[in-house]
């Protein structure tokens, strides 16, 4: 089942692209793609990033958001936020983006793209094959 979702701000390198569909991959769990329509100002058009579920590939993980950054996607419990991962697929294996998490608020489908201050995340963490 598709999701629409409202980034607050565009996500890094899909500027100006604000309005997305999150799509599941079929076949694998966890799994999504972040589509949007339109062209970055790269150039790019209809952009397309694959996340991966936290709760499912990462359930270790657990970033804390500021204040500010709950309020801006209008989180008031921890529950309400569908925490997501950049994936980044090559011939190595699969890295992860845990220090800019895209967080989505699952009552109200408003998102954003957060880097997250303070904490010590990698960019690019190997992800462990199941």
């Amino acid at each position: 089942m598709s999701i629409d979702l409202a980034f607050t701000v565009a996500p890094f390198g899909l500027e100006p692209l604000r309005s997305f569909t999150l799509e599941p991959v079929d076949g694998a769990d966890g799994l999504f793609a972040l589509l949007g329509a339109g062209t970055t100002d790269s150039g790019v058009e209809d952009p397309r990033l694959y996340l991966l579920d936290a709760a499912v590939h990462l359930p270790d993980y657990a970033p804390e958001l500021s204040d500010e950054q709950a309020e801006r996607i209008g989180l008031v419990r921890a529950e309400e936020a569908m925490l997501l991962v950049v994936a980044n697929p090559d011939a190595g294996g699969t890295t992860v983006n845990l220090l800019a998490p895209v967080v989505v608020n699952a009552r109200t489908g408003v998102g954003a793209q957060f880097i997250l201050e303070d904490q010590d995340l990698p960019l690019r963490a190997e992800l462990a094959r199941s």
